[in-house]
């Protein structure tokens, strides 16, 4: 007050309580997003939901006859008033995401039951599971999909099922096989090197063949049956398969065999025939991939009982050397780095599903054998790791082991 008058003044206390306000003000809503992170992520995603059902005109709504500011006199303008919203239930949890969606019977069922390509480019996300259930059908998709890369420490083998990513694991006792395609520079080495080293880390026994004697044959300086030479290789691929057949006789003659169960219940090891650059090795066949080909058809359909798996890598998986249902038997397939549309459709057939490339080492798609394709990354491996001395070192250590059992039950003897 001055002079019986109001007046406003802009002094420098004025301007240093309004600074350090809004600067409080700036640091809490930073931090709470900083610390809340996915809170106002579920806000946000909320919110494009209802935006694309309004935007889409997924509801049932009516004209009705605005009042004007007299009852008597109608305005004359009508409203559009809505008599049924569609249900839709949003949860995040686990770094997951579950909606689910209610079906009615309704003119705008069919938009709802096939939202997958507007929910995984809207929300960016990855639709990972797609499940019917009473009235309700559930989109279980991926949040921050390349936060749950991790690292080839982590990448562990245990009650048949190996894990690659925080929330995608091979359960190869189930879904056995894996099919990997990719070219070069897309890390598809590199990701057959993390499960070689994870797989060593287990009892199960590994074969590995390398047509063109590239990164893989190095093996053989540290770990038996790596072979490249093409004698050797099939030498190798007939010893897997009798092994098969021989193991699936055994079994039944086994104390404590029961019908449908399979070679864990009876404590045998899993073996795993990791075959690198597949079709290249097929072409420079020529007429003995016939044989070839009916092995592995042989192995694929009855490798799983015995735990018999396959590992196929190619640059691309043409049916020729594919063909006869044999690749819908490997129920993993990963498709890593740049491929065309052809190599998406060879690998995952005709799926409505919108392909994106980013210039990431390691990235790709996958299906775990539930028929939805996501998106995929390989474990992180940290700089100078050396694959060749990590699984010779894993390989040591069990011959040791296995050694020293032996010669403890020669004691006993």
């Amino acid at each position: 007050m001055h002079e019986g008058s109001l007046q406003f003044a802009i002094t420098p206390y004025l301007m240093f309580s309004v600074s350090v306000a809004a600067g409080i003000s700036m640091l809490v809503a930073g931090l709470y997003y900083h610390f809340h992170r996915d809170r106002v992520k579920q806000l946000v995603h909320r919110q494009k939901l209802a935006k694309m059902i309004l935007e889409n005109k997924w509801y049932e709504s009516e004209q009705v006859q605005h009042d004007g500011l007299f009852k008597d006199l109608p305005s004359g303008r009508p409203k559009e008033r809505i008599r049924h919203f569609p249900k839709m239930y949003y949860r995040l949890k686990d770094g997951l995401i579950h909606i689910h969606v209610e079906i009615t019977l309704g003119k705008y069922q069919d938009q709802l039951l096939h939202l997958e390509k507007k929910l995984e480019s809207g929300l960016y996300c990855e639709l990972v599971d797609k499940e019917l259930k009473d009235s309700y059908l559930e989109y279980t998709l991926l949040y921050d999909t390349i936060a749950n890369r991790i690292s080839i420490e982590e990448v562990t083998a245990k009650d048949g099922r190996l894990k690659l990513m925080k929330s995608v694991y091979w359960e190869y006792d189930k879904l056995p096989h894996m099919l990997i395609a990719g070219g070069t520079g897309g890390g598809k080495t590199y990701f057959i090197f993390s499960l070689i080293e994870a797989l060593a880390r287990t009892n199960a026994m590994l074969y590995v063949l390398d047509p063109k004697n590239s990164d893989l044959a190095d093996l053989s300086e540290v770990m038996p049956n790596v072979h490249h030479q093409k004698e050797d290789m099939m030498a190798c691929l007939n010893q897997f398969y009798d092994s098969m057949m021989e193991r699936s006789e055994a079994m039944k003659q086994m104390t404590g065999y029961k019908t449908g169960e399979n070679y864990a219940y009876l404590g045998l090891p899993a073996h795993f025939l990791i075959f690198d650059e597949y079709v290249a090795f097929m072409e420079m066949l020529g007429k003995e991939s016939s044989v070839v080909l009916t092995k592995l058809k042989r192995i694929v359909m009855l490798g799983r009982q015995a735990g018999y798996f396959l590992i196929l890598a190619c640059q691309r998986p043409d049916a020729k050397f594919l063909g006869d249902g044999i690749r819908d038997q490997f129920n993993f397939r990963v498709a890593l780095g740049r491929m065309s549309e052809m190599g998406y459709s060879m690998m995952f057939g005709e799926v409505e599903k919108d392909f994106f490339l980013k210039q990431i080492k390691g990235r790709g798609y996958v299906d775990t054998g539930t028929s939805v394709i996501s998106e995929f990354y390989t474990p992180l491996v940290p700089k100078g790791h050396n694959f060749i001395k990590e699984i010779g070192t894993l390989i040591r250590s069990r011959q040791d082991g296995q050694a020293a059992c032996e010669a403890k039950a020669e004691g006993t003897d």
